[in-house]
């Protein structure tokens, strides 16, 4: 137990710490920050995740078939719980509760996954294919239905302001009109309801009001593809298909794909794989310092809950689960899953909070106080876990 607290957590500690302090003195500035965060999730784990899953076999897959159905439910399933009870304990809207399930209800497998897994369990198949089936189900299934929920949330925001007239605010906002190079701007008169989510031109136009409001997803992205002649696309499926083509999640699916069709990869190309991949668990833990440094935060009951939720409650209930599904023969992999789906909340929830102005403050002191509660519910698992692999 000493040993992995010294070894293993104290330095993923010591170098967020780093990262942190970067950040508080402006030793990176934001674009050389977001040139971190792209190098770790569009370059470094996603090809950490390839390299690793394309080493197993279609047996190894069918051996694991619990251990992907227990992820794939358990984390989709703790999501929308997370979602639900927001909304009960706490009354947030839909939109809010949703931001709220992305942070609480989703580990940072991307940015820490193999920074904590590696050092306790060695990098081994078994590690690197529980990571990579915790990093399909968070990137390319909670991700796209946090979004289609906001967009949900929102839209009931707008149809109740209609129905009962509310009040608002008459600005000028700017409108592109024609394409090309008939394409021009114009300012006209717009009358804006209170508490409505508005564009990212209508919060402009507010001024300091502007600040506090909503962004409105769905119109956020039709302005995004203005000059575009197709019908826009179902936002839940575009969520979806856009989670689907990030690095992140695209990796790990063709990796998966490789092995259950036969496909196999030279071993003379891991090592060009291996390279890159070196740099992910580092960097990310130092992205996540910065991440950390931007951000203003405080506790009350709500971020006490989500921080809980995050590192206590969810691997209780995934560790409860692989028992009762007959996993209680390789408690190693049982405390693989646990760690992994108990990881500190996923950044990607902390990003797009702070695109469309949604639950910023509760969220991003959720994130701060669960990675720093991580070092202490890192260890409660690692000294409990054996514990119950003995009496199971």
């Amino acid at each position: 137990m000493v040993s992995i607290l010294i070894d293993d957590i104290i330095p993923i500690l010591v170098i967020m710490l780093l990262g942190y302090l970067c950040g508080k003195f402006y030793y990176f500035d934001n674009d050389q920050r977001q040139g971190l965060n792209k190098l770790v999730l569009n370059i470094a784990l996603p090809a950490a995740l390839f390299i690793s899953i394309v080493k197993a076999t279609r047996l190894m897959f069918a051996q694991d078939i619990v251990l992907t159905l227990i992820s794939i439910i358990g984390v989709v399933g703790l999501f929308m719980l997370s979602f639900y009870l927001d909304k009960l304990f706490f009354h947030r809207s839909t939109q809010q509760a949703a931001v709220c399930a992305l942070i609480a209800g989703s580990p940072t497998i991307g940015f820490l996954g193999f920074a904590v897994l590696d050092p306790i369990y060695g990098n081994t198949v078994t590690t690197n294919l529980v990571i990579g089936i915790v990093s399909i189900v968070v990137n390319a299934i909670t991700i796209p239905l946090g979004l289609a929920l906001i967009n949900r949330g929102q839209d009931i925001t707008k149809k109740k302001a209609q129905a009962t007239n509310t009040p608002g605010t008459k600005i000028k906002v700017e409108q592109v009109t024609g394409k090309g190079i008939h394409k021009a701007t114009k300012k006209v008169m717009v009358t804006i309801p209170d508490g409505v989510p508005v564009t990212d031109a209508e919060a402009r136009a507010l001024e300091e009001k502007g600040l506090d409001r909503e962004i409105d997803l769905a119109r956020a992205e039709i302005a995004n593809h203005a000059n575009t002649n197709h019908k826009p696309m179902n936002s839940t499926l575009k969520s979806i298909l856009n989670a689907i083509k990030q690095p992140v999640a695209a990796a790990p699916l063709l990796a998966v794909i490789f092995v259950l069709v036969g496909i196999h990869i030279p071993s003379s190309w891991a090592p060009t794989f291996d390279l890159i991949a070196k740099a992910n668990a580092g960097v990310a833990v130092l992205a996540a310092g910065l991440a950390l440094a931007t951000v203003k935060f405080s506790v009350d009951r709500e971020v006490i809950w989500n921080t809980f939720f995050r590192l206590f409650f969810t691997p209780a209930i995934i560790v409860a689960a692989a028992y009762i599904c007959g996993m209680g023969t390789d408690p190693e992999k049982i405390s693989m899953l646990c760690l992994a789906t108990g990881l500190p909340p996923a950044f990607s929830g902390i990003i797009i909070s702070s695109r469309y102005n949604i639950y910023v403050k509760e969220g991003a002191s959720s994130v701060a106080v669960s990675t720093v509660a991580f070092a202490a519910s890192c260890v409660f698992w690692i000294w409990l876990l054996p514990i119950l692999a003995h009496i199971f």
